[in-house]
């Protein structure tokens, strides 16, 4: 399981009164999510590596079921999913560009035979 590492949280958005208060949580929360966006990609590795076919690496179905789960989330997090659904729309598509990547190095294509 991993672990995240971040600096110690100062405040809440309820208790942040300077912009360097704000600042610092801002800068807080990206580093953990550069942590959880690098966890996230480790799984475009495992399933490049588990696909048998690299058509099923963009799978449209898939991607609606995604933002259909991060949509309902929205509500109960306090976000809102005019913020969250065009983020995770790109991130799925630059995780299935980096899928797609992450395949040809693991199953390159086999020569042509003559």
């Amino acid at each position: 399981m991993t672990t995240y590492t971040s600096d110690q949280r100062r405040h809440t958005a309820e208790t942040a009164s300077s912009m360097s208060e704000v600042r610092y949580e801002v800068d807080r929360l990206d580093r953990l999510l550069v942590e959880i966006l690098a966890e996230r990609q480790s799984f475009m590795d495992a399933a490049a590596r588990i696909k048998g076919d690299r058509n099923v690496v963009h799978d449209r179905a898939r991607i609606e079921d995604v933002i259909t789960k991060v949509k309902a989330s929205c509500a109960a997090a306090g976000l809102s999913p005019a913020i969250a659904e065009p983020v995770w729309r790109t991130l799925i598509d630059r995780c299935i560009a980096y899928e797609f990547e992450s395949y040809d190095v693991l199953k390159p294509p086999l020569p042509a035979s003559s």
